[in-house]
């Protein structure tokens, strides 16, 4: 299994297999950004109704859900950026961090690029200590990269084709996101056949309990 870090019940505890194992992941994750930077996106505000939900698919719901989609990578882009500055990582951890930043980052750019004059702005942002202990910032990441996984996997049937194709190529690279942390957790990276999505309102929900997002 790529995502394993080689723990002894699985595939035996030699220090080889382990380095193989997470040199795998550098180079699966380093072409992974690629292929994500072709989402189109933006931002929504935490105080909408998410009132697309269930609508036709058309281009003006695409720019609302993108926007939607906006805020989550700004999120994650914040966090893992701040992670990485705070120093408390170390070993693989830190390099997630590291690489998964640079996704988020390039992510954040393309989105922005891609809605002009219509993407939100970057709001403000307080990780307390998610940031500055390995074991907070590893319970976080589980949390944020499963939430993006269901958030785009939530609103696919409400994109039109041409933003569905996009969106497919990102939602596959924060999956695979969500499984290298959830083994770094000591978490099962894929304990179902199928993820389930979830609604712009539990998502925006999910958000506003981290307390992580201040005022835009």
């Amino acid at each position: 299994m790529v995502w394993s870090r080689g723990r002894s019940e699985h595939f035996g505890d030699s220090r080889d297999d382990s380095r193989a194992s997470a040199s795998t992941r550098r180079q699966l994750l380093g072409r992974s950004v690629v292929a994500g930077a072709a989402l189109a996106g933006g931002g929504i505000v935490l105080g909408s109704r998410a009132r697309w939900a269930g609508a036709a698919p058309s281009r003006a719901q695409d720019v609302r859900i993108f926007n939607f989609a906006l805020l989550l990578e700004y999120l994650q882009a914040a966090f893992y950026g701040e992670a990485v500055r705070q120093g408390a990582l170390r070993g693989e951890p830190r390099e997630f961090a590291e690489v998964v930043a640079g996704h988020e980052r390039a992510h954040v750019a393309y989105l922005r690029k891609a809605l002009g004059g219509r993407a939100r702005a970057r709001p403000a942002f307080s990780f307390g200590d998610a940031t500055r202990s390995e074991r907070r910032f590893l319970e976080t990441a589980v949390l944020l990269e499963n939430l993006g996984v269901a958030a785009y996997n939530g609103q696919a049937a409400n994109l039109t084709t041409k933003a569905l194709a996009a969106a497919a190529k990102i939602v596959s690279v924060e999956g695979r996101h969500a499984a290298w942390v959830s083994d770094l957790a000591g978490k099962e990276p894929a304990p179902r056949a199928a993820d389930p999505g979830a609604s712009a309102a539990a998502v925006v929900g999910s958000i506003r309990r981290t307390g992580f997002v201040g005022a835009s």
